[in-house]
């Protein structure tokens, strides 16, 4: 049985496939009241699977006519996929960071979730024994040299 949080997600995610300008914007007490439950477990969901790295922009306005505007950020073309990577990447990249990126590129459609998982297991800090911040550059040369290699044509 899935928890709320998990069925809270896959309602915005729906929601946002159906706007047809990628955008929704939601009262987060309106979307409480709909699950029955508290407004915090609306702001955990949004704040722990709508972030950046996962491909979204969250905006929120508080107070009385106040709403939560999320976005989903589109990867159309393969160069734009490039660009992203190397943009997000840099020169260092924390396990959040990274695992949040294989997210966006599996649910793009770049990578499978086999490949996803693959390059997880090769990046965390269970794997990397290195002390900070040699750990995350490490991290960011291997994650870059295996999607270069993985989507270049």
């Amino acid at each position: 049985m899935r928890n709320v949080s998990e069925i809270i997600e896959q309602y915005l995610k729906q929601t946002l496939q159906q706007s047809p300008d990628g955008v929704i914007e939601i009262q987060r007490n309106e979307l409480a009241d709909q699950f029955n439950c508290v407004p915090s477990q609306i702001n955990y969901v949004i704040s722990t699977r709508f972030t950046l790295e996962k491909g979204y922009i969250v905006e929120s306005k508080r107070g009385g006519g106040g709403y939560i505007r999320i976005q989903r950020i589109e990867l159309q073309s393969h160069g734009a996929v490039m660009d992203h990577i190397f943009q997000t990447i840099g020169t260092h990249m924390d396990q959040l960071a990274s695992e949040g990126l294989l997210y966006q590129l599996e649910e793009g459609g770049f990578i499978t979730s086999r490949e996803a998982a693959l390059m997880k297991a090769a990046i965390t800090r269970e794997v990397l024994i290195l002390k900070l911040p040699l750990r995350d550059e490490i991290r960011a040369r291997i994650l870059k040299a295996m999607l270069i290699s993985l989507l270049s044509k």
